[in-house]
């Protein structure tokens, strides 16, 4: 399977897009990891940037590193929405 997940406020806390002092959720991080060592791919895909026209491509990639969260591919700047509407939406961390 293929799992997209968010990054701010789903992995890690992010109190008005500080970035730089958001907080890794490591429980949650663990069961993404546990996807990943599965055999399922893993994509995070962030809005960071999306709005604001800045890159946070460099410190997003450091951030899953030193967060040792195993993926694929990161993905900046995914469409900001208040509502995702989707047949497939399913929430992992029940």
């Amino acid at each position: 399977m293929i799992y997209i997940v968010d990054i701010d406020n789903t992995i890690c806390e992010s109190i008005n897009s500080d970035y730089p002092n958001s907080i890794p959720y490591t429980d949650r991080i663990q069961k993404i990891n546990e996807l990943y060592d599965n055999g399922h791919t893993i994509i995070y895909w962030t809005a960071r940037g999306g709005n604001s026209g800045i890159d946070w491509t460099e410190l997003t990639t450091q951030q899953l590193q030193d967060w040792k969260c195993k993926h694929h591919e990161l993905r900046m700047r995914k469409p900001s929405y208040d509502v995702w509407i989707d047949d497939k939406a399913n929430w992992i961390f029940d």
